[in-house]
């Protein structure tokens, strides 16, 4: 990633010394996925669930637990109607610091027309006298993933700028919207790209699929879902086959089982049976999903010369671009339409450079998270010497509400060895539960996930209570808290048949923070004023309870020390002495 050099000078790697909190204590850092807090509810699957770890917390210590933003503005989206995820909450909470994220960054250079001028258009330009510019990505206006008014703006400013033939890959949602918009959603595809046709674009949808079956796999969980939208989009080949987009997610919703999110993929065929957009040698390729999670494994695939995860049959010579860049430190992928944003001097280089020893672990589901994502979208040990990441394997084939209580215990075993072992000063996991399982909308399956979040929780409080450690626990969005969708009134949205609709989405709602255990200093408490306080107030934190302060361009900590407690406490060690 790249540096700037006048902060690297300006701004010194040492830490100044926390003036109440000492150092030498183990530090418990825990971030449950996807747990949210909301009013108690048929439909809030964590107050439902069996909970007493995270109960205690919250009624146990009242000055060691409040509420933080984990949506919006406070984690670098452009409004705070945008939901947070799980990406740039853990670029928040490992940054210190509040940078523009996805949307907002896409956002920016749309509105100023600079994503036309920079070197990754410029260089898909080259094939658009020739070839065919093809665009991949979810097509929802979710705000997670991607969002449809800025495929329309691409759409629009690549026909300005010399696009001629234009065929757009759809990836249905049902996930960070509600199933069954796909149908809206492509209605508005065929009319933007219908009006094109009329200003001489040959511009029409050529394939599709359902964003869990179809190409948006991540982490390299299962390559057969990035084959089938391989197979698709580049060979032209599907099980089903429609004259239109529409005529396509119409029928196979058909099927009473059908989902948005499993639609099977299909391609779009002339009246001749031909399909109308595979992508061949000189066209031109982008990516349009700002998150990187799930499109990292089809940019391998679309770049990589060197790839055997599956029989790609042909690999086209393209001009490849990315939304954005996917990974910094694999430079994935190599050419991309909006610079990333420069994330510096992140909570993990700080402690590194002041040698913190740091063990990381998580399943494969979020593993990405506490590492990657937590260190500034870097891959890596920033010192191999003082850190160990250690991912616990997802399971493969199974879904989450299948096996909802996922590797929650796993995860926990492994941080409580490390705890326990001596090795390290910091003890960071992530654990899943409540943001896969409530993808799902499964409400049964997410209270047991819930409750088996809970129970790993326990187990690594246990033994930071063993070493006399600290512990932090937090969230990086809100998920298995609000499991319905709801009308304007708050009330469960139901279908024609009576049942209510299930909300698979993130919500909008703030995550709880909670510290605490033997070794925290007993006027340690969370201060009143923040109110506003997010996610990237919480780097701060955990460098106080690491005996330093936190440098000053970081969002404020929101630990005080009560001067009274301080100086008893303080009295009594020197009476000891």
């Amino acid at each position: 990633m790249a540096r700037r050099p006048e902060l690297e000078e300006a701004t010194p790697w040492k830490l100044a010394d926390h003036p109440r909190l000492g150092k030498g204590k183990v530090v418990g850092v825990v971030v449950l996925d996807g747990w949210g807090e909301a009013p108690p509810d048929p439909f809030n699957c964590i107050r439902v669930a069996d909970t007493p770890t995270m109960d205690a917390l919250k009624k146990g210590a009242p000055e060691r637990w409040r509420l933080i933003k984990a949506h919006g503005t406070a984690v670098g989206l452009p409004t705070d109607d945008d939901m947070g995820n799980s990406e740039v909450g853990h670029n928040a909470l490992g940054a210190g610091q509040i940078y523009a994220q996805g949307a907002k960054l896409v956002d920016l250079a749309l509105a100023s027309g600079k994503i036309y001028e920079g070197e990754g258009f410029k260089y898909i330009q080259q094939s658009f006298e020739t070839g065919t510019l093809h665009l991949i990505g979810l097509l929802s206006d979710g705000g997670v993933h991607s969002r449809i008014d800025q495929l329309q703006l691409l759409l629009k400013g690549a026909s300005e700028h010399g696009a001629k033939r234009i065929r757009v890959h759809i990836l249905t949602d049902g996930r960070d919207v509600l199933d069954g918009s796909s149908v809206a959603f492509v209605e508005t595809l065929e009319s933007d790209l219908a009006k094109l046709r009329e200003k001489g674009v040959d511009a029409r949808v050529a394939s599709g699929g359902g964003r869990m079956y179809v190409t948006m796999d991540r982490y390299e969980n299962d390559w057969q879902v990035v084959k089938r939208g391989w197979d698709a989009q580049v060979l032209g080949e599907a099980p089903h086959k429609f004259q239109s987009a529409l005529e396509a997610v119409k029928t196979l919703r058909e099927d009473p089982k059908a989902n948005d999110q499993y639609l099977p993929p299909f391609v779009v065929v002339d009246e001749t049976g031909k399909p109308v957009g595979p992508i061949m040698d000189g066209d031109a390729v982008v990516t349009f999903n700002f998150r990187a999670d799930r499109m990292v494994m089809l940019a391998k695939a679309l770049e990589y010369e060197t790839f055997d995860k599956f029989d790609r049959v042909r690999f086209p010579k393209i001009r490849y671009a990315g939304m954005l860049q996917y990974d910094g430190e694999l430079k994935l992928p190599s050419h991309y339409l909006v610079a990333p944003p420069e994330i510096e001097r992140t909570s993990g280089e700080y402690l590194a450079h002041n040698g913190i020893r740091t063990y990381a672990c998580s399943e494969t589901v979020k593993f990405g998270h506490v590492t990657f994502f937590w260190n500034g979208n870097r891959s890596g040990y920033f010192n191999p010497n003082l850190e160990k990441y250690e991912e616990i394997p997802s399971d493969i084939g199974i879904p989450f509400n299948e096996q909802p209580k996922m590797k929650a215990v796993e995860v926990a075993d492994k941080a409580k060895d490390a705890i326990l072992s001596g090795k390290y000063d910091q003890v960071r996991v992530n654990i899943p539960n409540g943001d896969m399982v409530g993808h799902t909308g499964d409400l049964e399956a997410t209270i047991i996930g819930c409750k088996a979040a809970d129970e790993a929780v326990k187990i690594i409080l246990d033994a930071i209570e063993q070493v006399g450690g600290i512990f932090v626990v937090t969230a990086d969005h809100g998920n298995a808290e609000d499991m319905v969708k709801r009308d304007k009134s708050g009330k469960p949205v139901r279908d024609k048949d009576g049942n209510v609709q299930p909300l698979t989405s993130h919500t909008l709602n703030p995550v709880p923070i909670a510290i605490g255990g033997p070794g925290l200093a007993s006027g340690a408490r969370f201060r009143k004023d923040l109110t506003d306080a997010g996610l990237a107030n919480v780097a701060a934190i955990i460098m106080n309870l690491h005996g330093f302060e936190a440098p000053d361009h970081y969002e404020p900590t929101l630990i005080e020390v009560s001067t009274a407690q301080y100086l008893s406490a303080s009295s009594a060690d020197r009476t000891y002495q």
